[in-house]
């Protein structure tokens, strides 16, 4: 019985340090979308699960994408294709890759991959917020080498201007705590 005991307790340990945070993109003035869930655990791994709600369904250059629908542009998310750890114990880099975009005219047909969004992250303030560098897609076009688990570098990711993008910002931040 002491043994089960001091599993429940080492359960209920790894239970109560693990935590859950909203993803959002934002707008210049500050009205966000939210995108996603993160399950954080103590160890720093992580899992996604994206929103549905706020995402369409578009075909666009004979694929699939979920599509946020702006006024002027779509933000499409672009799901990683390659291996990656999923934590972010030393740096946020694999969530940074997680939230792959491609943004698109809203009246064009097709997508052009050169229209990449990557948001690089930092932390604010007890929350992690992304600043939109525009990318390349194509530069993920093809497989990495082997082992290789992050491709991207400086010199692929380009600053953006804030004002001339509809969602120039990605946070995520802890939920409030519901006990």
């Amino acid at each position: 019985m002491k043994h089960v005991f001091a599993l429940f307790c080492l359960l209920l340990a790894n239970t109560a340090s693990a935590e859950t945070r909203s993803v959002y993109v934002e707008d210049i003035d500050g009205a966000r979308i939210k995108v996603a869930e993160l399950h954080l655990e103590a160890d720093g791994s992580y899992q996604v699960s994206m929103a549905e709600d706020p995402f369409s369904d578009h075909f666009l250059s004979m694929r699939p994408f979920k599509c946020l629908e702006g006024p002027g542009k779509h933000w499409c998310h672009v799901p990683y294709p390659y291996e990656i750890k999923r934590n972010v114990s030393s740096d946020l880099t694999d969530l940074e890759y997680d939230f792959l975009f491609v943004w698109k005219g809203a009246g064009e047909y097709g997508i052009n991959m050169w229209n990449g969004v990557y948001y690089k992250l930092s932390e604010e303030n007890g929350q992690w917020t992304g600043k939109l560098h525009e990318m390349d897609m194509d530069t993920l076009s093809a497989p990495p080498s082997a082992g290789e688990l992050r491709p991207l570098s400086e010199k692929d990711l380009h600053p953006s201007d804030p004002d001339s993008h509809w969602l120039p910002r990605l946070v995520i931040e802890q939920n409030p705590s519901t006990e």
